[in-house]
């Protein structure tokens, strides 16, 4: 077998062709990560299992992807890029049809198990195959192409997932990934090659780093995924698993530094850019993903949304990066990056504080401004920064390089969701204690609101006894409704804060050379 790709079959292939080729798939895996949320009840009832079991449908595509995306830029390497990339996109597409026909909960979550493995290649792929395919001076443009599945495709999954359920059944949710699966396949047999730098490589395998790795990744994604559940570190299983992914991930770590033939080859850190980008790439995927779970949540719990409701409400933030996206890759090749990633984290930090301030009677057009600005922040931060982040990595490590963003990025939103739902709780209890002690018969006003209520419930047919418990119940309903709105509020105030103390890592990122960068690959 040759030890070369094949360059030449067709050296004038449009970028923009394998723009589409490339990222009809990704957008598809990424979809995948949040469009079954919402079916998980259906799920549950339809194969006979409880909602906390269907869950595992969840987790096990995300420790799945999650252990497979770090050894992307190995196994392109070893198999060859387009073989890889076509190999992924026949099982994702397979995988998704059989979850589709999967009879009980066992074969779901096996299934789901190989649609996560074969997803967790795309997105590096997808990104190094953009980042070498167009010349230096339009990285921008294709980051923001790519940037729009990666950004608006969690945004439009429950929506997308919700209208498929209520409309058709659960099973559309997989069913919906074949046809797209289908196009991405002809697509990428036609327009993409690999290129003429990328060696097959046949080096011994690093079989202690892969094992390493399994352990430590999926002890880690699974203890994110169930910590709430499990209430953290007053559980075993939670405490077992942290060790694991502490000794899994720390061994890893020290494996591949010493490694002559690594898995992950962690040299690339060597870069500041790459490395600061990389930690800030980390940041961008903890707030994304935590204000996508909290905004619904609070909309429906809270405000007494439906679910159709809370994905209209939410739906102008994805619009305004979808919008914006493009304009940003337009100005990344004319304006300092950098200055368009200081301005995209303070406008989503901005988006953050006004919504902490919000309170139990805010509306559709109370929302609409701040996720608009998350929505343009979001697109200043995400198309810069994948390009300065990768400015100063060679084109042979960029396979490597991008497995490594991505899977920082993902990690930062399964921290993200963990971390956002637990402060929320912790939260929403202290201020029930703080709003408790207030609400007490020393307090004037407390009397007062309890008489009114007690005489309402009489009106309505209660003897006084019935009416005086039902008027404590209900006060005591007010105030977990107010605690819960606070709680909401500090956790905006603290992703608010998190991109605001990041402002200084700006300052020691290089500047991206402008007429540096791998020529076009394909």
């Amino acid at each position: 077998m040759s030890s070369q790709a094949q360059p030449q079959a067709q050296p004038d292939i449009n970028p923009w062709l394998i723009a589409i080729a490339v990222m009809s798939s990704t957008f598809m895996e990424v979809l995948d990560t949040t469009v079954v949320n919402v079916s998980l009840p259906h799920i549950a009832g339809s194969l006979s299992a409880s909602v906390d079991e269907a869950t595992w449908t969840l987790t096990s595509y995300l420790v799945a992807n999650a252990i497979v995306l770090p050894l992307t830029g190995w196994l392109a390497g070893r198999f060859g890029r387009k073989r890889l990339l076509l190999g992924a996109v026949v099982g994702f597409t397979a995988a998704s049809f059989l979850c589709g026909l999967a009879p009980s909960l066992g074969f779901l979550i096996a299934f789901r198990i190989v649609q996560g493995a074969c997803g967790g290649g795309l997105q590096p792929l997808s990104q190094a195959v953009l980042l070498e395919s167009f010349p230096a001076e339009k990285r921008g443009q294709a980051m923001a192409f790519w940037a729009l599945g990666i950004v608006v495709a969690p945004m439009l999954g429950p929506v997308l997932g919700g209208w498929l359920t209520d409309n058709y059944s659960w099973r559309w949710v997989f069913y919906i990934n074949v046809p797209i699966g289908v196009l991405a396949i002809l697509l990428t047999q036609a327009f993409i090659f690999d290129p003429p730098y990328l060696r097959k490589e046949r080096t011994g395998i690093d079989y202690w780093g892969i094992g390493l790795l399994v352990v430590g990744m999926g002890s880690l994604q699974v203890m994110l995924d169930k910590g709430q559940e499990e209430d953290w570190f007053g559980s075993h299983f939670i405490i077992t698993l942290a060790v694991l992914a502490v000794i899994g991930l720390g061994g890893l770590i020290i494996r591949e530094l010493k490694a002559e033939h690594p898995v992950i080859d962690l040299n690339v850190f060597r870069y500041r850019s790459y490395a600061i980008g990389t930690f800030l790439m980390t940041a961008v995927g903890f707030v994304l993903y935590g204000s996508t779970v909290l905004y619904p949540l609070m909309m429906q719990e809270l405000l007494g949304y439906t679910a159709t409701h809370a994905g209209v409400t939410n739906f102008p933030r994805g619009m305004a990066s979808f919008v914006f996206m493009p304009i940003v890759g337009f100005l990344t090749g004319k304006v300092d990056a950098r200055k368009l990633l200081a301005a995209g984290l303070l406008l989503t930090a901005a988006a953050m504080f006004e919504v902490s301030f919000f309170s139990l009677d805010v509306g559709f057009w109370n929302f609409a401004l701040p996720l608009i600005l998350q929505g343009v922040g979001l697109g200043l931060i995400f198309v810069p920064l994948t390009t300065v982040t990768n400015d100063p990595v060679p084109r042979e490590k960029m396979g490597n390089a991008t497995s490594i963003f991505n899977l920082m990025r993902n990690i930062g939103a399964s921290i993200g969701i963990s971390v956002v739902q637990a402060l929320q709780f912790r939260r929403m209890q202290a201020h029930t204690v703080y709003l408790g002690q207030h609400v007490n018969l020393a307090s004037p006003e407390a009397q007062q609101r309890l008489a009114g209520m007690q005489s309402n419930f009489m009106a309505k047919g209660a003897d006084p006894v019935t009416a005086a418990h039902q008027a404590h119940v209900a006060i005591w309903g007010l105030v977990q409704q107010q605690a819960a709105m606070l709680s909401y509020n500090d956790v905006f105030r603290f992703m608010g804060g998190m991109f605001m103390i990041m402002m200084p890592l700006l300052l020691i990122m290089k500047k991206p050379k402008g007429g540096k960068g791998p020529p076009m690959a394909h």
